[in-house]
C-alpha cells in the first residue's frame, strides 16, 4: 500500500505550537511542502523521521504507528536535513561507505549501491575528492546519495536546494523527479520553482498549519483573486502597490510592469493572465517567497 498518514499532528515547545493539527495522506510521488522560514516545515519533517515525538496526533505507515515500528520504519526512510554532518577529511567514497555501515549495509552491497548512486547524482568522477573541497551543489548531491543508500520507500528532503545556483537547482529537481517514480518523496522548500514543476501535490504551510493543499491545477483554479498584467508609470505603480497585492514589479524603458492580484479588473488597460504558484502564495499569505523581483 505504501501510505503515510498524518492525523491531528501537533508539536509544542514550551507553550509555542510549532506544528498545529496537521492531517494528510501521502502515497507514491512528490509532495512539495512550501512555506517561509519558520512555518514549521522542519519540525514536521523531524517528526516524520522519528527525531521528534509529536505532542498530539499520530503518524502511520500502512496503518502502523511509526514510533512503534522503530527500526523497521527507519530502514524505509532516507533523510536529507538542511545541514548534514560529515568528516571534512573523508573522501566522497569513504563518507558514503561510513554512512552505509551505520545503516547496516554489508561491504559488498554498499560498494555496489554507492557506484550506482554516484552515477545517478553525477558524482562518479568525484568519489576520491575530500568532502571539504566540494562545492555546495556537490555536497547536496552527496547528501542525496547518502539518503538513498538504503533504497528507501520514503525520501524526506529539507530545503535540498538552499544556497544552490539556478543550474544546480534544475539538476536537483530533475533528479528528485526521477527518484519519485517508485517512492514517496516529501520536499520542503521556501523556493516556489522547486515544487511548481515536479510536485504531484503541494502543501502550503504557515504558522504550523497547512493552509491549502492539492495538485497545482486544483490550487490555481481555487484562487479567490485573479492575476492581471498592468503597464503604468512609476508614480502610479506606488498607488497600485498600496491598494493591491503585487507579485512582480519590473522596470522597463517605457514604464513599469506590474503583476497585480485583484478580484476585479484594477484598471481599463489591465490584461488577464494565467495564475502561477507564486501568485497563489501571495494570495493566501500576503507575501512572495523565493526568487527576488526587480524593485522600484
Amino acid at each position: 500500500m505504501n501510505e503515510l498518514n498524518l492525523t491531528g499532528l501537533t508539536k509544542k515547545f514550551k507553550g509555542i505550537t510549532a506544528v498545529r493539527d496537521v492531517s494528510y495522506t501521502m502515497t507514491t510521488g512528490v509532495y512539495g511542502l512550501l512555506g517561509v522560514n519558520g512555518a514549521g516545515k522542519t519540525t514536521l519533517m523531524r517528526m516524520l523521521c522519528t527525531l521528534l515525538q509529536p505532542t498530539e496526533g499520530t503518524i502511520l505507515w500502512d496503518g502502523e504507528d511509526i514510533f512503534q515500528m522503530k527500526e523497521r520504519y527507519r530502514r524505509l526512510l532516507g533523510y536529507l536535513p538542511q545541514e548534514f554532518g560529515y568528516y571534512p577529511e573523508f573522501t566522497v567514497y569513504d563518507y558514503l561507505m561510513y554512512i552505509a555501515s551505520i545503516k547496516g549495509l554489508g561491504a559488498g552491497a554498499a560498494k555496489h549501491r554507492i557506484k550506482i548512486l554516484l552515477e545517478q547524482v553525477g558524482m562518479e568522477k568525484a568519489e576520491k575528492k575530500k568532502m571539504k573541497t566540494l562545492s555546495g551543489g556537490m555536497k547536496r548531491r552527496v547528501g542525496i546519495a547518502q539518503a538513498m543508500l538504503g533504497d528507501p520507500r520514503i525520501l524526506i528532503l529539507d530545503e535540498p536546494t538552499a544556497g544552490l545556483d539556478p543550474n544546480e537547482r534544475i539538476r536537483f529537481r530533475n533528479l528528485i523527479s526521477e527518484l519519485s517514480q517508485e517512492r514517496l518523496v516529501l520536499l520542503s522548500t521556501h523556493i516556489v520553482s522547486d515544487v511548481e514543476y515536479i510536485a504531484n501535490e503541494i502543501l502550503l504551510m504557515k504558522e504550523g498549519s497547512v493552509q491549502v493543499s492539492g495538485t497545482l491545477e486544483q490550487l490555481l483554479s481555487g484562487m479567490p483573486e485573479q492575476v492581471w498584467s498592468v503597464h503604468t508609470t512609476k508614480k502610479e505603480a506606488e498607488a497600485y502597490r498600496r491598494k493591491y497585492k503585487v507579485s512582480n514589479v519590473k522596470t522597463l524603458p517605457e514604464g513599469i510592469h506590474l503583476r497585480v492580484l485583484a478580484a476585479e479588473r484594477p484598471c481599463e488597460n489591465a490584461v488577464l493572465e494565467s495564475p502561477a504558484l507564486e501568485d497563489l502564495f501571495l494570495t493566501h499569505f500576503g507575501e512572495s517567497v523565493g526568487e527576488n523581483h526587480d524593485s522600484l
